[in-house]
């Protein structure tokens, strides 16, 4: 859309739809980046359920509930469009990864890659996953006590050491460094204000990341075509729909690009935040160590992770409070009709997982931690819509499953070696410049079992 024919669909919809006067020039930009969930549920208040923000030079549309999270996400009539979305964000970084494809083409390239996350797959993922870790937590604590022990970065590299062993089948080593760096700026790209490349800007740093991505995977894949390995990037590269269609190299870079960085960096975000609130409710963190202490063993197996109950509910009450991602995009292409309102094609959406995670209305003393609120009986209750980390609908998470197993793996061993505490008054404040994540890399003080 023309930035002319822009300012026009953004004038009419300030017209007919509630919203609020921002700050010159930058509009609402600062309170999206570092104020959503304030913002959002401020505006829900005061307007309902559909108002308008300027963000980035644009007007955007917020829909906010379970019943705008399922006019979206659901999208019966095929009229938001992922990859109009998410173009807008990160399309010059993560582009045609299996989020920003819409409709058919999205159907077809998901049903090649659905065989690497069937239970066969995944039950070899989990036994190769084990031993990653067993090596990663020993270099975690020398000593018996660990102060100060940043638990983000610790975390994300555990999980792009799983990564890399489970979709690549191969250890980085000096490269690994690189390499994350690589997927970390192109994420933060994605938030960039000024969305050009300017030279050291995120944008820029962004595009040059996403060069060197492209040259690490696509430098692979003849290889992996001739000799096939157990993991996802090999699945990839045999994958077959039923009429024998298979990926080019470009489809396979550009899915293992997303792939990647969805598998380490979202799971990174939830473990960070089930380490924050078992360190500030000590009295979880204990029953969730004596349910895996119930095992008997130090590592567990695709067959034992149904009976992780309680790192289920804790994984999921984590989600609700800080899920990873925090807003969804997307673009209508047809008219939408939503509570009483005309919303036109060619408008960009955004319904946010945070926002409604956060709504009293749905879920009674939303700031407070209670995985409870995730037991069978609780869930029979709960709108279908109104817990979305996943997304939902046809582009509802293709890893859901893998991240779940991953979680509760290592959380079994970290459970077992590890105890862990914050100070009392200790809050971790979390950045939204990028995906939520501890602004402090969440220091906690690391006690060897």
């Amino acid at each position: 859309m023309d930035l002319i024919h822009e300012q026009r669909a953004g004038l009419h919809l300030k017209q007919t739809l509630p919203g609020e006067k921002g700050l010159p020039l930058l509009g609402h930009s600062l309170d999206f980046l570092y104020r959503p969930v304030e913002t959002a549920l401020r505006f829900e208040g005061k307007h309902g359920p559909v108002f308008w923000l300027s963000i980035f030079g644009m007007t955007a549309v917020v829909l906010v509930g379970p019943e705008a999270n399922k006019l979206v996400l659901l999208d019966r009539d095929k009229a938001f469009s992922n990859s109009k979305g998410w173009d807008f964000f990160i399309g010059q970084f993560f582009k045609r990864g299996i989020m920003l494809l819409d409709f058919d083409e999205h159907k077809f390239h998901r049903g090649i890659m659905q065989a690497a996350f069937k239970k066969q797959a995944l039950m070899q993922y989990v036994d190769r996953m084990n031993p990653v870790i067993e090596y990663d937590l020993g270099r975690w604590c020398y000593s018996k006590v660990r102060k100060n022990f940043k638990v983000l970065p610790a975390i994300k590299q555990l999980t792009l050491d799983i990564a890399t062993e489970v979709f690549m089948g191969e250890k980085l080593g000096p490269e690994a460094d690189e390499i994350n760096k690589a997927f970390v700026d192109c994420v933060l790209a994605g938030t960039a204000l000024i969305r050009y490349p300017v030279p050291g800007g995120r944008w820029s740093r962004g595009l040059k990341a996403r060069q060197k991505l492209e040259a690490f995977f696509g430098s692979r894949v003849a290889e992996r075509r001739r000799n096939p390995g157990p993991d996802l990037f090999s699945q990839l590269c045999l994958a077959e729909d039923e009429n024998g269609q298979r990926f080019s190299d470009e489809d396979v870079v550009n899915h293992m690009i997303f792939l990647m960085m969805a598998a380490h960096d979202t799971s990174t975000l939830t473990m960070s935040a089930m380490f924050y609130y078992l360190a500030k409710n000590p009295q979880w963190q204990q029953k969730l160590r004596q349910e895996s202490q119930a095992f008997g063993k130090p590592t567990v197996g695709y067959e034992d992770l149904d009976r992780l109950t309680g790192i289920e509910m804790v994984m999921k009450e984590a989600l609700r409070l800080i899920p990873p991602v925090h807003g969804i995009p997307r673009r209508t292409v047809k008219d939408v009709e939503f509570n009483g309102h005309t919303i036109p094609a060619g408008t960009f959406i955004i319904v946010s997982p945070f926002v409604t995670h956060h709504m009293e209305q749905h879920w009674p003393d939303a700031e407070r931690f209670d995985p409870e609120r995730f037991n069978a009986e609780a869930r029979k209750e709960q709108h279908p819509y109104q817990f979305i980390p996943f997304g939902g609908g046809a582009h509802k998470c293709i890893g859901l499953h893998f991240a779940e197993l991953q979680i509760k793996t290592v959380m079994h061993q970290i459970l077992l070696n590890f105890r862990w505490e914050v100070p009392a008054n200790y809050t971790m404040p979390i950045n939204f410049t990028t995906l939520p994540n501890p602004a402090d890399g969440l220091p906690v003080k690391l006690i060897r079992l």
